[in-house]
């Protein structure tokens, strides 16, 4: 039995100072807050609810001299050092100026203004400075030259969720255009100030490409994709197991598992995510901490804030969904870009935390992308499949618990008859009748968020000596092979001689799993499954 130990668990918590005043358990990252610090003008980008506040709360407490917040941390003794070395005061104090787009909706430009106001307004009491100017970005630059000029001491700048108004008017391109520009002028008085700052971080879920928000701040060094800063957010293995033991065994008690499995639990939920090619994995730690107050394993991340956006740019696209779960390949240059634009959503999905970095070839300098881990992937789904389905017309076709117990028992043809139900509900505007291709991958879209949502291990188009198999899917008793076509390109019958011709079954046969091929064929009048032969070893 497992003694119950009652630690402070940080729930939502940002704030530095209330974390090591009130004792809650911390997960010491200053020794990348210490590399952080010995350089000058930062942007770092990470999805949202994955510790970003927390850097810039603590990032304000070193430099405003807080000492005693750090005791026994890592830079505690760093710092001491490092000012020995310097030859100057340890825990010296700085003017920080720190603004927070988060925690408000912008629905217009003047909310914006609102927000900026409240900041500025606040800044230039606390530091004594006159309001001399209207505009933004002259209180801006006004403010850190006073402050630098007044106490002799270089400007600190931090500011937290700086592209939070800009992802509120994605969908609203006039109204993003106007934050866009003056956002634009507001941080390029960094630059502007460049001889009054001792150091500076914008942080924010989307890096928006420099062209649009960052023109005039060619200082600013993007650190979201270097491996040296890769763990700066976010929870390792490491870290799990050494601030969390207490909890992993409760939760394991809870859940009525060993510790052992309750880490690969764990780890399959919440680990995945990868900020460079060369780094290793780190946990959410939004949905870790959560898991661990609760002792379940929910979705937490995902149901903490809304894809629907994101969702609405990827189905504009007509994306191939089955390549987000591992089969999608960028460069370098398109991973660095950011455009919210219908024709290439998958920069942002992967900024905003539903997809990660999965690997890196060196010699192609290509990433391969894919969700982090079952919580993202089968959440992701969840909100994806309506945007497909008219739910009025489904019925009782889409139960998840009844396709899953289809599959379990082997029952193909009750599984089918249900999928058919299910695709009879997609609106004839998404079928249209002149893109072939384009139809048959919204068809597949379909079926692979279902078998996604059925919890089996699913490959899409999975490679084998003879070709690529549409769909594989894995029960603990059966390997299903899926081949799709459209009635205008063939019939079931001829989808199963493929499956038969290419030998796609060859690499399961030593497999202790028995073996289904489905051969089937989409009704392009109907817009539904048509027919299905099933074949098995």
């Amino acid at each position: 039995m497992i003694p119950i130990i009652n630690r402070k668990l940080p729930v939502g918590l940002q704030s530095f100072t209330i974390m090591r005043e009130d004792r809650y358990v911390y997960v010491d990252k200053t020794a990348l807050v210490f590399k952080l610090i010995l350089g000058r003008v930062y942007f770092l980008s990470r999805p949202r609810r994955f510790g970003k506040s927390l850097l810039v709360s603590t990032l304000k407490s070193y430099f405003l001299g807080e000492k005693e917040l750090f005791r026994g941390l890592y830079i505690e003794r760093a710092e001491e050092e490092l000012a020995a070395q310097e030859g100057r005061p340890a825990w010296e104090v700085y003017p920080v100026l720190d603004i927070s787009f988060g925690g408000k909706s912008y629905e217009t430009r003047e909310n914006l203004l609102e927000v900026l106001d409240r900041h500025l307004s606040r800044l230039e009491r606390q530091y004594q400075v006159e309001t001399k100017f209207t505009s933004p970005s002259e209180r801006f630059y006004h403010l850190i030259t006073e402050c630098y000029a007044r106490t002799g001491k270089r400007v600190v700048v931090l500011v937290d969720e700086y592209d939070k108004p800009l992802l509120s008017a994605i969908d609203n391109p006039e109204l993003h255009e106007s934050f866009r520009v003056l956002l634009a002028g507001f941080y390029e008085v960094v630059k502007d100030c460049d001889y009054a700052i001792r150091f500076a971080l914008l942080t924010g879920v989307t890096k928006f490409s420099k062209v649009t928000i960052f023109s005039g701040l060619n200082n600013l060094m993007d650190i979201s994709l270097q491996s040296d800063f890769s763990a700066i957010c976010g929870i390792t293995q490491h870290e799990l197991e050494q601030y969390f033991s207490v909890e992993i065994d409760q939760l394991a008690q809870n859940l009525g598992r060993s510790r052992e499995e309750t880490l690969v639990q764990l780890k399959e939920k919440y680990d995945g995510y990868r900020f460079s090619d060369g780094s290793e994995n780190v946990y959410n730690p939004f949905s870790l901490v959560n898991a661990f107050y609760e002792k379940k394993l929910k979705n937490y991340w995902f149901t903490s804030g809304t894809a629907s956006s994101l969702i609405k740019l990827l189905k504009g696209a007509h994306y191939f969904i089955p390549q987000l779960d591992g089969n999608l390949e960028l460069t370098e240059s398109q991973l660095d870009t950011y455009r919210a634009v219908v024709s290439n959503p998958i920069p942002i999905l992967l900024q905003a935390g539903y997809l990660t970095i999965k690997d890196y070839d060196s010699e192609l300098q290509t990433y391969r992308l894919g969700f982090p881990n079952s919580e993202v992937r089968i959440a992701f789904m969840e909100n994806l499949l309506p945007t497909f389905i008219d739910d009025a017309e489904c019925e009782e076709g889409l139960s998840i618990p009844q396709f899953r117990n289809d599959i379990l028992k082997g029952d193909v043809d009750a599984f089918m008859k249900r999928m058919r139900s299910v695709l009879s509900a997609i609106p004839y505007s998404q079928s249209p009748i002149s893109d072939v291709r384009w139809r048959e991958e919204n068809y597949q879209n379909v079926v692979y968020t279902i078998f996604i949502l059925l919890g089996l291990r699913t490959e899409s188009e999975a490679h084998c000596a003879t070709g690529r198999v549409d769909c594989t899917l894995y029960t603990p008793e059966y390997v299903y092979l899926f081949e799709f076509k459209l009635w205008s390109a063939g019939t079931a019958q001829e989808a199963l001689e493929q499956l038969k011709a290419r030998d796609y079954a060859s690499r399961h046969r030593t497999s202790h799993r028995k073996i289904v091929l489905v051969g089937t064929s989409f009704d392009e009048q109907k817009r539904t499954i048509g027919e299905w032969v099933v074949e098995r070893e």
